[in-house]
């Protein structure tokens, strides 16, 4: 795979797509086609997203994170399989990777409250969130206004990624509306001496499951844990490009966006819905070449609500598009095929899918 440090990553001001003006709509809206047609990511100005209160969290994340691990167990919640509360170390591994766990540490909620119907429908898509009984301070404001003001980015963002495909402005908006949305805290654990320089990577190279991902931007702790820049150039986000004639790898691209950006990022459920015109961004979290050194960051997953069926759209349906997202599948069977393919449901999960009633006849055959 080729590689370079940057290229010509768009940014979109949601101020353009907010405005009414044509023509700063279809500034924006350029900018989409080729932010997620070609890198599958685009930086965002104007998001609404409070620096320093994300920063303020990062503190109260950091202060959670360094208790002991038998104190942080209880909020580790496999049989909600962990989509609320901690995420111990080495629980998630990346489909396409190399099967090394990821080397982090999180916690999941959701910041705005749960469908009912849709939650007796996915119980463990739509658990109630868990919260430490002793959390630290702004623990759990933090994380809940960072999630809203991340999801409104986004839902801006959505519509003006419809119209920039000359669809509805509220065509991807609609297919999200109470769906088991997630703001995810992350913290990227220090390696040892005898581990850096190696194959080892934080989080290893993957695409996200979802509709759309927004990331606020993170930050390095030095051996201390106090806050600090990158250590190196070595880590960071970086993002596989769509593969072309030429590159049929794609190309390498760090992922650091402009001062004052935040980064949103396509997710499976858009590339399925768009046909592939909009691409998921295959993305990795490289660890630096110096040991004890962690990293903080977050994100907000907006999904397709569980009852919806993925397949293209009916624009987008080409004989390519349906030969490569088919059969349909309905979003919440789609959630809980990957949440067992990456380690954080079991594979039990999957009996949920289906008839399940076979017994049924067993036992009423079993009395004759």
């Amino acid at each position: 795979m080729a590689e370079t440090s940057s290229l010509n990553i768009p940014t979109v001001d949601l101020a353009d797509l907010a405005s009414g003006d044509a023509t700063r709509i279809e500034r924006a809206a350029a900018a989409l086609r080729e932010a997620f047609g070609v890198f599958g990511l685009v930086y965002i100005k104007n998001h609404g997203v409070d620096t320093q209160a994300l920063h303020r969290y990062y503190d109260a994340f950091a202060a959670f994170i360094a208790r002991p691990a038998e104190v942080k167990k209880p909020y580790g919640r496999a049989d909600l399989w962990y989509q609320r509360g901690w995420t111990p170390p080495n629980t998630e591994v990346a489909v396409a990777g190399n099967g090394q766990p990821d080397f982090k540490e999180c916690y999941f909620v959701a910041p705005y409250p749960n469908d009912e119907v849709a939650a007796m429908e996915f119980p463990e898509l739509y658990p109630e969130n868990v919260w430490p009984s002793d959390a630290p301070p702004y623990f759990q404001e933090g994380i809940m206004t960072l999630g809203r003001s991340l999801h409104e980015a986004g839902l801006q963002l959505l519509r003006g990624s419809a119209m920039a495909l000359g669809l509805a402005e509220d065509t991807f908006t609609a297919y999200c509306e109470k769906a088991p949305h997630i703001t995810r805290a992350l913290q990227y654990l220090s390696l040892k001496p005898e581990q850096v320089n190696t194959d080892i990577v934080w989080g290893e190279e993957h695409t996200d499951f979802n509709l759309l991902t927004l990331l606020p931007g993170g930050r390095f702790l030095d051996p201390s844990g106090k806050a600090a820049p990158s250590p190196d150039d070595k880590s960071g986000l970086y993002l596989r490009t769509r593969a072309t004639p030429e590159e049929p790898q794609g190309r390498k691209v760090r992922g650091t966006a402009p001062a004052g950006c935040i980064v949103a990022q396509v997710g499976q459920q858009l590339e399925i819905l768009t046909g592939g015109t909009f691409l998921a961004t295959p993305h990795v979290i490289t660890a630096p070449g110096v040991s004890g050194w962690q990293r903080q960051s977050a994100a907000h997953f907006i999904h397709v609500h569980t009852s919806k069926v993925l397949f293209p759209l009916e624009k987008f349906r080409t004989p390519t598009a349906i030969r490569s997202y088919a059969p349909p599948v309905l979003a919440g069977t789609y959630d809980i095929k990957t949440l067992v393919d990456i380690g954080l449901a079991p594979p039990h999960a999957l009996d949920k899918l289906g008839y399940r009633h076979y017994d049924r006849l067993n036992r009423q055959r079993s009395g004759e």
